[in-house]
């Protein structure tokens, strides 16, 4: 019979937490920061950055002669895309933000922030219209509406009807 402490997780797993365990360690090697970082920051940047702004990776310096034996952990350089001229007022808040990311990792672990221009969020891609329904598919979809009175619902529920029942090949 196992341990209580040693026992297996039962039950229901969160897919957030398979995906972290996923992801973590290749955002670690090659980024250096985590998914709690990316997951936090809109609270880190606060609501004039949120938006505009996220962190790339952290860049630890590299430990020298002189930094063997005292045990003592150097700051890093984080690096945050910000979009077009916001990155100026970014810049400016730099202090600020530096004091929060510390604050989050509970230790100095950001000493300068080094900012660099380019889009954030990523372009909008627009799916074509699903093609429209004909025969059995486009009857049954049709019965299926017809008792809803709303005009504008049964509309709305006609498109999805129409995007699950259509084939895209």
């Amino acid at each position: 019979m196992a341990k209580p402490g040693k026992m297996g997780r039962r039950g229901v797993v969160q897919i957030s937490e398979v995906a972290n365990a996923l992801v973590d360690p290749v955002l670690a090697r090659r980024a250096g920061i985590d998914t709690m970082l990316l997951g936090s920051w809109d609270e880190i940047a606060g609501e004039a950055f949120a938006d505009c702004s996220r962190p790339e990776k952290i860049a630890w310096p590299r430990r020298g002669a002189e930094m063997e034996g005292e045990g003592e952990n150097r700051p890093g350089t984080l690096t945050v895309a910000c979009e077009g001229s916001r990155a100026l007022f970014l810049a400016h808040a730099e202090g600020e933000l530096i004091s929060r990311i510390n604050a989050f990792f509970g230790f100095p672990a950001i000493g300068r922030i080094r900012i660099v221009q380019k889009p954030v969020a990523p372009p909008v891609r627009r799916r074509p219209p699903a093609r429209a329904l004909t025969g059995a598919p486009a009857a049954k979809l049709a019965d299926l509406v017809s008792g809803i009175e709303d005009d504008r619902l049964k509309a709305a529920l006609a498109r999805l009807g129409t995007a699950v029942l259509s084939a895209r090949r």
